[in-house]
């Protein structure tokens, strides 16, 4: 079967989507398929935002890295990433998410071989700073394509598949970039945490140009770039402090760049809404927001993101510093986490979530509150005796619990978001995860690294690893409480078979669509 891309037939297409969605149009037989190719350009960005982790003492030995260097290295990747997800999903919208998408990949490949060849910290920098910014491209495709190529009674499965791969490839990228450091393949050292992508990346764009049809808005305008700068330039302001201040000992200027994000976004939301009044194509649409699913769905996205910034810095610390686990060794403790997420993802998607809505969702963050509870009392109570048996146990609620969110909370968000705005919304989504993380990692800086006395110098205070690690459970259990209640506002139903959600949302799509052109549709 071959893809015909003469543009008649891509407007054809992009018509039918808006007016009648994936449900009722004719399937792509080829979706499962290219499904692989989007789950694995997920899992290369996930990993990628971890692995570096690992290697960052290899790297300022080979490289000569000055500290602030090395910071940036792992801090500039975040940034770019953050800056450019809203306005990724939206080119997405506009130019078509296949062709974004594939640019993305391109330009995700050819920074890893960048990165990957590096001779100086300068150029490695260079190379992730670009590699944040063509991940940026890259990921909200993901969820758009797939929003929009698979119908309704498909897209709870595909989301929970998605949502587990990310899952994994976070939790993954430490013991991924273990092994290829400790393998130290080709004699490289390092180097392989960013070349194994090539392959990977030249596969998918291959195969990504074959099966992956296009698709994009059907009548929006050109790219908001008003809107753009003023996205850019307000999650400057928030984004950067929150990830350089606590390297930085949190000087004055990070405090008032924090404070100038606010009025800079609320000048976007007032320029947004003047584009909508003057019927232009806004970069977010701020009606999303009206939706319960969308809204609260993306407080709780935000939350989780603020647990998991909390948590994972300072259990890596924890495991490696406090306990003198060997960075094999404490990637391999994390399995129960990782293995436990994706059955409780695969459960909570296939089984109860049709049949129970969001109190499933509810349920995963108590039980993930309550593994956090019992992380802390074994902490507290055997210290720096404690088990490995005894590290991996509270694991096993935690992973239930966060499969049992992860995996349905993005189909919520994405349930009532006509097709035209999946792009928008998939970076709306993706960006709340990415501030939540950048907010819960700059507040370890009171909760975990205040806790350890002294100068807060991690090496220097190994001996309070454990004392410092449970203090800083509490708060991760709490954001998971406060996700729990937050849950209130998201639909009842939401979720569940036989939900008219999405059938509502459609039957709003038809109406706020213009009629077709009767030559695009005979």
């Amino acid at each position: 079967m071959t893809e015909n891309n003469s543009p008649q037939n891509g407007v054809k297409a992009s018509v039918v989507d808006a007016l009648v969605g994936p449900s009722q149009a004719v399937a792509d037989p080829r979706r499962w398929v290219a499904l692989i190719v989007l789950l694995v350009a997920t899992f290369m960005d996930a990993v990628d935002v971890t692995v570096v982790n690992i290697a960052i003492p290899h790297i300022q030995a080979d490289t000569g890295a000055s500290t602030a260097q090395i910071q940036w290295v792992v801090g500039g990747y975040a940034l770019a990433f953050a800056l450019g997800l809203i306005t990724g999903g939206r080119l997405g919208d506009l130019y078509g998410r296949k062709r974004v998408f594939l640019i993305g990949v391109a330009g995700f490949t050819l920074t890893s071989l960048v990165c990957g060849i590096a001779g100086s910290p300068e150029v490695l920098l260079a190379g992730r700073i670009a590699q944040g910014a063509a991940a940026a491209l890259m990921v909200p495709q993901v969820l758009s394509i797939i929003h929009v190529s698979f119908p309704k009674e498909e897209r709870g499965k595909v989301f929970g598949v998605f949502g587990a791969v990310s899952a994994l490839g976070v939790l993954a990228g430490p013991l991924v970039g273990a092994l290829l450091v400790e393998g130290d393949l080709f004699g490289l050292g390092w180097r392989p945490i960013f070349l194994v992508n090539l392959p990977l990346g030249v596969a998918g764009l291959i195969v990504g140009a074959v099966l992956i049809r296009d698709s994009r808005a059907g009548h929006a305008a050109g790219l908001d770039v008003g809107g753009m700068l003023l996205s850019v330039l307000g999650l400057l302001f928030l984004v950067l402090p929150l990830i350089q201040g606590r390297e930085l000992g949190w000087p004055v200027w990070t405090y008032v760049m924090m404070a100038a994000s606010l009025p800079v976004l609320a000048l976007f939301v007032a320029y947004e809404r003047r584009v909508i009044a003057r019927g232009g194509s806004p970069l977010v649409v701020l009606s999303l927001f009206s939706r319960r699913s969308f809204a609260g769905g993306l407080g709780v996205q935000l939350l989780f993101g603020l647990a998991s910034g909390v948590f994972f810095l300072a259990w890596a610390l924890y495991l490696q510093l406090g306990l003198g686990f060997s960075p094999l060794k404490a990637g391999l403790s994390g399995l129960p986490l990782s293995l436990l997420l994706m059955a409780g993802a695969g459960v909570s998607m296939q089984v109860l979530v049709p049949r129970f809505g969001r109190r499933v969702l509810q349920a995963g963050a108590l039980i993930a509150a309550a593994g956090m509870v019992l992380f802390a009392w074994l902490t507290g109570h055997y210290g720096t005796d404690i088990a490995l048996w005894q590290t991996m146990l509270p694991l096993v609620p935690m992973g239930i619990g966060m499969g049992l969110i992860v995996a349905p909370l993005t189909d919520i968000i994405l349930s009532e978001v006509p097709h035209e705005h999946a792009g928008s919304a998939s970076g709306l989504n993706n960006t709340t995860t990415q501030l939540g993380q950048a907010v819960g990692t700059a507040l370890s800086s009171v909760i975990f690294f205040n806790h350890l006395g002294g100068n807060g110098n991690p090496l220097a205070q190994a001996a309070k690893m454990p004392d410092a690690f449970a203090h800083s459970l509490p708060y991760v259990a709490a954001a998971f409480l406060t996700a729990f209640a937050l849950l209130y506002a998201v639909p009842r139903r939401a979720g569940r078979k036989g939900s008219d959600a999405d059938g509502g949302n459609r039957g709003e799509e038809q109406a706020t669509q213009p009629a077709p052109d009767p030559a695009l549709t005979r």
